[in-house]
């Protein structure tokens, strides 16, 4: 992917191809893209002839797009951004402020950064992001934290590097940032013990993983060397054991509530996200099986309703298919959007709740 951003950063390229198959208009504010075939970028629910993906680059922003030498499209017109307000902007703005940030920004710091006060900023902020300033900082300082430790070659440089003024701050919240302690991690995942096991069901193949803490993965697809692959990237160093007869048992009960997705899964389950991610999922749970919710309905939900796109992303970073149900979740406009297992397998999961 190209140059990100906040809205960008938790969205996998399939995630972002599969909003331009959809021709998803829920992400027409997220990003841009150039096809760099004809040297023209779009909106994602652009209505022109799709290109082949292998010929499309994502971009955070129109500017973004005319840097790299593309031109607007003149059908979807996505150099007109006027759509968006400019409380939504100056938002934006503080996220990339904070972003950029060594330390975390104080509240007056923001606050002067948008020519509002610490009240008005702190209640706007609120309203589009879903989450205060300090606990959105603290949720990207734990994505960095991640990244350094791939990075740096100790794990205090790696806490210090991500804005962490003392290390004691970190590992007081290391385990739920990490799912497992900072060396661990660092080493992707060694000394980490997950069993999983692949199985079949009505929609392909599926893989199920459990940590100590519980279920921390369950994915569908079409092979099943590439959903290992995938867990194995995620943990390249753990130690992954193949299910054994109790384990099957386990998938068993998965594959089961694939089949009936109206029924619960009573298991532990082990989830790992920011704190905003962990919101969308407990509301995406409190979703009758049968019954549907737009992004707008779910960032209500979550008493921030200007925080639609986050939404959005937060549901594409699910990785526990049917266990945090967002399937359930569609278009503002009553349509389905894109799904993580495919568009299809979404289809196909409601129309079971609403038969059973």
């Amino acid at each position: 992917m190209t140059e990100a951003t906040p809205l960008l950063d938790t969205l996998s390229t399939d995630r972002l191809w599969q909003a331009v198959v959809d021709r998803d208009p829920d992400f027409d504010n997220v990003f841009v893209y150039g096809v760099i075939t004809t040297g023209v970028y779009c909106r994602p629910s652009c209505p022109s002839r799709r290109a082949n993906r292998e010929n499309v680059q994502y971009y955070a922003t129109p500017s973004m797009a005319e840097k790299a030498g593309f031109r607007a499209c003149r059908r979807c017109r996505p150099e007109n951004t006027s759509g968006l307000s400019e409380q939504a902007r100056i938002v934006e703005l503080l996220c990339r402020y904070i972003d950029r940030a060594e330390t975390l920004p104080t509240s007056l710091e923001l606050a002067e950064v948008a020519g509002w006060s610490q009240y008005h900023m702190q209640r706007v902020f609120k309203r589009y992001v879903g989450l205060t300033p300090r606990r959105y900082a603290a949720g990207r300082r734990a994505e960095r934290v991640r990244d350094e430790l791939g990075k740096q070659s100790t794990v205090t440089s790696a806490v210090y590097s991500a804005g962490y003024n003392t290390g004691g701050r970190f590992y007081d919240e290391a385990d739920r940032i990490l799912g497992m302690s900072p060396k661990a991690y660092k080493k992707g995942g060694t000394d980490t013990r997950i069993r999983f096991a692949i199985g079949e069901c009505s929609l392909g193949s599926i893989l199920v993983a459990q940590s100590e803490k519980g279920i921390c993965s369950i994915q569908m697809g079409e092979s099943p060397q590439a959903l290992i692959e995938e867990l194995q990237d995620a943990f390249p160093a753990a130690e992954l054991v193949g299910g054994d007869a109790g384990f099957e048992a386990i998938v068993a009960q998965v594959v089961g509530l694939i089949e009936h997705p109206s029924q619960t899964l009573d298991l532990p389950l082990d989830i790992r996200g920011t704190a905003f991610q962990r919101k969308v999922w407990a509301a995406l749970q409190s979703i009758p099986p049968g019954q549907t919710a737009s992004y707008l309905d779910v960032a209500e939900m979550i008493g921030s309703p200007k925080s639609v796109r986050a939404v959005a992303q937060a549901c594409g970073a699910n990785k526990l298919a049917v266990a945090i149900p967002c399937h359930r979740v569609i278009r503002n406009d009553g349509g389905l959007s894109g799904y993580r297992w495919g568009v299809e397998r979404k289809q196909t999961l409601l129309e079971r709740e609403r038969e059973a």
